[in-house]
């Protein structure tokens, strides 16, 4: 049946399986590295969903599978009374796949360490 082989040909590999449930939400982050073309980039993009070990974005840069990225979510400027930190640290994360979304592409990422 087509649709059998359809599935048995897109099926994910057991080491790239999602670990965690994800939650779909946009969240701003900060996308930092070097594209397919060996130019290095910092652009804004967002989360489409994200969970402990991992996320899906959205960026219009070419990147390899496997290749290692920065994220950062930007803050809120500082606050008077100093509860809200100034900045957040970098998240490394690993491209694991990806797929064309018209001029965008989406990412599937895993976190090198999950987040707690």
């Amino acid at each position: 049946m087509p649709s059998e082989f359809l599935k048995t040909e897109n099926a994910v590999p057991p080491s790239h399986q999602r670990q965690c449930p994800r939650i779909r939400i946009q969240i701003p982050v900060f996308l930092r590295g070097t594209d397919a073309h060996g130019v290095e980039f910092i652009e804004l993009s967002k989360t489409l969903n994200i969970s402990a070990t991992g996320a899906c974005i959205a960026s219009s840069h070419l990147l390899q599978n496997e290749q290692l990225i920065q994220l950062t979510i930007p803050t809120p400027s500082p606050s008077t009374a100093g509860l809200v930190p100034y900045e957040t640290p970098p998240i490394s994360a690993r491209v694991l796949r990806q797929e064309s979304a018209g001029d965008l592409r989406l990412f599937g990422l895993e976190f090198v360490h999950p987040l707690s």
